[in-house]
């Protein structure tokens, strides 16, 4: 393939975290085990939300579409990540590569959106909940939900073509776990300012926006708690927004590091355990929080969990 005098790669190598071969192998149990635990974690918590009637509401119809974000993040990069830890080449074809980048920015700048969109209903749930089962209706629900679903995948789209129509030249060595947008890019032998400008434009509009709108999400909510009287009435208001709080803490935190300052961000190796941090162990973490932080959630576990303990001892009987 050529144009020019440039030549266009037909696949990469990725570095990865480390040469040493017991290194590798110690991650692959390390990561193994952590995919699988996400992948149970995540598959679980939309099945108790199926099977309970009780959690057939907005809130959870909003987990539901996280869960399932969450998966596909981490089956974007876990496990092609996992076979090159045992691979002497870690070898990416370019179509892959530009798969890879489609699927993980695509559903990273999806659960942004939705992290705004769950704000916006824990809005209306604290600050106005007579009216929450007429404002929160199922058709705005699947709107939202769609909203969040296809603007990330058409950002995604437009970053992958502007991205894979940069020349490569001979350049075929992405020092990263996958094919990540900011590491792709400075492979380019030309000048790469527009894409950089395409990226904060983007990064105002899927990371900052939303980022402010659940800012200001959680400013009403917080002004109206501390107008609650009782305090177990303030303790009830903070415990329904207190997991997702804590998971908008972690997804808007690590993305706003990688990347609103693609020029002066983080080192290569920094960069390596964010992505690492993002892809694994916040979709692991996340079915935990809202276990473990959510009432309705424990409760449904429980009532799960008699129902099956019942339907043994008559299966043993």
């Amino acid at each position: 393939m050529g144009t020019d005098n440039q030549t266009w790669v037909r696949e990469f190598i990725l570095l990865g975290l480390s040469r040493d071969w017991d290194t590798q192998v110690s991650l692959f149990v390390l990561f193994v085990v952590m995919y699988l635990v996400t992948v149970l974690g995540n598959f679980l918590i939309v099945l108790l939300i199926r099977l309970d009637g009780r959690l057939h509401t907005p809130m959870y119809f909003f987990l539901t579409n996280l869960s399932l974000v969450d998966v596909s993040y981490a089956t974007s990069i876990v496990p092609q990540m996992l076979v090159h830890f045992l691979a002497e080449q870690k070898v990416i074809p370019y179509v892959s590569c530009a798969a890879q980048l489609f699927f993980s920015l695509g559903l990273g700048g999806i659960e942004f959106v939705l992290l705004a969109v769950m704000a916006y209903d824990r809005y209306v749930a604290v600050c106005d909940p007579l009216r929450y089962s007429v404002i929160m209706h199922g058709g705005l629900c699947a709107r939202l939900a769609i909203t969040s679903w296809v603007s990330g995948s058409v950002n995604s789209l437009v970053h992958t073509a502007i991205t894979f129509q940069l020349p490569m030249c001979s350049n075929k060595f992405i020092d990263h776990i996958s094919c990540e947008i900011l590491a792709v890019v400075r492979l380019a032998c030309v000048d790469i300012s527009s894409n950089e400008i395409a990226m904060m434009v983007s990064a105002i509009v899927l990371l900052m926006s939303p980022f402010f709108l659940v800012l200001l999400s959680y400013i009403k909510i917080i002004t109206a708690i501390l107008q609650i009287r009782s305090t177990e009435g303030r303790k009830k208001a903070f415990h329904t927004c207190a997991s997702h709080l804590t998971v908008v803490v972690l997804c808007y935190g690590m993305a706003i590091v990688t990347y609103i300052q693609p020029r002066s961000g983080p080192s290569v190796l920094q960069e390596k355990l964010i992505s690492l941090f993002y892809a694994i162990l916040t979709p692991m973490l996340n079915p935990m929080i809202y276990s473990l932080r959510n009432k309705e959630v424990k409760g449904a576990w429980q009532k799960l969990l008699g129902q099956l303990s019942g339907f043994t001892s008559k299966l043993a009987t």
